[in-house]
């Protein structure tokens, strides 16, 4: 068969095969410990089950708006008000299948053929290949290490070309943990509003926030970047709703119209139930998304301290997120790998511990941990990788 050329261009998710192919091991009898997975341990919050549950009975399982439930969009405007002081209307709201999807249709509606956005590097995987699907160009802007892996104003202003449309902000990021301050999002939001580009600001992961840290929305330092931001968030990280495919998007009300006609071509409505379970996780006790985080606050605090005495390995310590990405090329080269690709293929083999590789981040030197599972696997986890480490370079 004969496919088309914008699905053979396409590399498959790194994290989801990782995560497959340990769950594959794990369930033919290998001691496999994965620390791939881009998901809370969690069991979705009781008081939001009960009210999707609620709401089937109720006959609340036919279809929705496009876009979104009113009621829920409501919600999620609330939650901006109380969380960033960010006031939007229904019509500049859109709730979709998942925050992926959010920036799908996001790239669908905004590129044209030969468009170009910037792609900070590491970025998550997706957003590469959701640009090359909707016709764009991905234009990676490489970051450095010693710099946490941010953009700055420069370096922005050096990437930016007379195709440029949008660039990606994501803050706490996928897979770096890092965050933005206040005054460096200024300064990438002066360089956009220079250059009239928008921006996507995918704030998944901002309720996942450790240390003196905050987060800041870059909608929300000025009118004017507020009417050049677009905001990607969801359900998922937060509370624990993967599954549930919840996501939205927030900003100009043209493009959000676009995008929900475009929705109503390919997935009609996000998950009818779902809806209802995301309006109760809003407007309901906040207090398990706070003890999530301090259980993720304590695990990253002894997975870091863990990980940083093993021999080989640098890692800047997270301020967000669940994940730690560390770089391994010290140990992959004193053992003689061709590439931390293969480093990590045979610490999978050899020690059963999957992690994800950096080269689908963007970032071929560092891998992907993930800290959503339990301190006592997290623990025997980088044990494994220390002995395997100490093993390949003696």
């Amino acid at each position: 068969m004969k496919l088309s050329k914008r699905v053979e261009t396409i590399t498959p998710s790194s994290t989801l095969a990782i995560t497959a192919k340990a769950k594959a091991l794990k369930a033919a009898g290998h001691d496999v410990i994965g620390l791939g997975a881009g998901e809370p341990d969690f069991n979705t919050p009781d008081y939001i089950i009960e009210a999707a549950t609620l709401s089937m009975k109720e006959g609340e399982t036919k279809y929705t708006p496009s876009g979104g439930l009113p009621t829920l969009k409501e919600a999620i405007i609330e939650k901006f008000k109380r969380d960033q002081n960010l006031t939007y209307i229904q019509e500049e709201i859109m709730v979709s299948s998942g925050a992926k999807h959010a920036l799908y249709t996001i790239f669908q509606a905004l590129l044209d053929e030969g468009d170009e956005v910037i792609v900070p590097a590491p970025f998550w995987v997706s957003y590469p290949e959701q640009i090359k699907l909707a016709g764009g160009t991905p234009v990676i802007l490489q970051t450095k290490e010693e710099n946490d892996f941010k953009v700055t104003k420069e370096t922005l202003a050096n990437a930016i070309t007379p195709k440029t449309k949008a660039m990606i902000v994501n803050s706490p990021s996928n897979p770096t943990g890092g965050m933005y301050t206040k005054e460096e999002l200024q300064a990438i939001g002066e360089v956009a509003a220079e250059h009239d580009i928008l921006i996507v600001s995918d704030e998944i992961y901002e309720k996942l926030i450790y240390g003196d840290a905050k987060h800041y929305s870059i909608a929300g330092l000025s009118e004017d970047l507020k009417a050049r931001t677009i905001i990607v968030n969801g359900v998922s990280k937060s509370y624990s709703m993967t599954g549930w495919r919840i996501g939205y998007a927030a900003g100009d009300k043209e493009l959000i119209r676009a995008m929900s006609n475009l929705a109503s071509h390919s997935t009609s409505n996000p998950t009818t139930p779902a809806q209802y379970g995301a309006i109760a996780a809003y407007n309901s006790d906040q207090a398990p998304v706070e003890e999530m985080r301090q259980a993720f606050e304590e695990r990253l605090n002894r997975a870091y301290e863990q990980l940083v005495q093993i021999p080989g390995v640098s890692c800047m310590k997270p301020q967000g997120a669940f994940y730690l990405f560390p770089n391994v090329k010290e140990a992959s080269d004193a053992g003689g790998f061709a590439s931390v690709d293969d480093w990590a293929a045979a610490l999978l083999e050899q020690e059963q511990v999957a992690i994800v590789p950096g080269a689908g981040f963007g970032a071929p030197d560092n891998v992907r941990l993930s800290y959503a599972t339990s301190l006592s696997f997290i623990t025997d986890a980088l044990e494994r990788i220390e002995h395997f480490i100490k093993r390949t370079t003696s």
